[in-house]
């Protein structure tokens, strides 16, 4: 078969290519067209803002991040997909907030690093669609390049852009990951999803820190996710009591999401939890030396924010446990003290609030 030129043609290739990616394990895929100046003037609102922070990628790549033919010559359809990623075999996230003492991982983090599960299988897609058309121009993105993920899933048709800027989708809630394969093949496009949000603001008041400082508008200088994951400074003193003990990512504003009661499990067994991640004390943690921590995030997305910044944001949270209800309150001390005079200032300076909140 050649590229599709007719529309029937094109029409049923891209009946196929769905077909072939629920075979892969995408629960959804969708196709669309190049066209994102509407969210290109939203991006460059939310840049001269300056609620990117450090991210000084998010600018650097200008206008090829809204336009998709220009980060790849030829492109003219996008497709689309998302995989489940919620799985009911980790300790519920609910629970761990209530024990302080516990450690609290982004769930999306717990299994293998979703960057390598999605490419693996973007790429059986696209050999299988060459293996129908024959050679064509395409490439594949897993958060990994400048690109509006979200806006051409829900241009797509997986689902809306909510108030606090994840994807959701009406019968999957948000609890999965986006992956693109930009291709060069005429394929007819998908109808846009409809916003379903209404007046809900649940997701504005749960934002631990405020940082959904309005509705589809996100001040990442504020976000935990940001704060713990992206940002390799200092974490600002006024926001440190408000992480809790989130040490990588956070989920609250999906987590009291109503959409989320129509959530699916994953069935991928790369997604369930990995070194006991989703029940583990924060001391334990803290006790890891480099070593062990690059051995133990081996294959996971934890391996972003660095050795420095892993001990960063565990110290924050030592420092937010309630030693009251702790179940070893004096573990909690001596692990703080034992980082006192840790070769990095950033980890040290963190240990020493920690220690103050304590101590004084």
């Amino acid at each position: 078969m050649n590229k599709p030129g007719t529309y029937p043609e094109a029409a049923e290739l891209a009946s196929r290519i769905k077909s072939w990616g629920q075979e892969l394990g995408f629960q959804q895929v969708g196709i669309t067209d190049t066209q994102l100046r509407s969210h290109e003037k939203l991006l460059q609102k939310w840049l001269e803002k300056g609620f990117h922070g450090s991210m000084d990628y998010m600018e650097r790549h200008g206008t090829r991040r809204s336009r998709p033919e220009e980060l790849v010559p030829g492109t003219l359809r996008v497709i689309s997909v998302r995989m489940d990623y919620m799985t009911d075999k980790a300790r519920p996230a609910k629970e761990l907030m209530e024990q302080s003492d516990q450690a609290l991982v982004s769930r999306y983090a717990l299994g293998r690093d979703y960057h390598k599960v999605l490419r693996n299988r973007l790429q059986k897609l696209a050999n299988r669609i060459e293996e129908e058309t024959g050679p064509f121009g395409y490439r594949v993105f897993v958060d990994s390049a400048p690109v509006l993920e979200k806006a051409l899933a829900e241009k797509a048709g997986l689902g809306w852009i909510g108030k606090h800027s994840n994807l959701l989708n009406l019968g999957a809630g948000s609890w999965f990951f986006l992956g693109e394969l930009y291709t060069d093949l005429p394929l007819p496009i998908d109808r846009p999803a409809e916003n379903h949000c209404g007046d809900c603001v649940r997701c504005i008041k749960a934002c631990p820190t405020g940082a959904i400082v309005g509705p589809y508008q996100v001040d990442a200088r504020k976000c935990i996710s940001y704060l713990t994951i992206e940002s390799k400074e200092a974490i600002p003193q006024a926001l440190r009591p408000l992480l809790g003990n989130r040490i990588f990512g956070c989920d609250d504003c999906q987590l009291v999401c109503p959409w989320n009661r129509f959530a699916k499990n994953s069935q991928e067994q790369d997604f369930l939890p990995r070194n006991g991640l989703d029940d583990i004390e924060l001391v334990e943690l803290f006790s890891w030396s480099e070593e062990e921590f690059l051995q133990r995030t081996e294959g996971s997305a934890i391996r972003r924010t660095g050795y420095t910044g892993w001990l960063r944001n565990i110290a924050v949270a030592l420092g937010n446990v309630d030693l009251e209800f702790a179940k070893n309150p004096q573990a909690v001390i001596e692990a703080l003290q034992q980082r006192e005079q840790h070769p990095s200032e950033l980890v040290s300076e963190h240990v020493e609030w920690a220690l103050k909140q304590h101590l004084e």
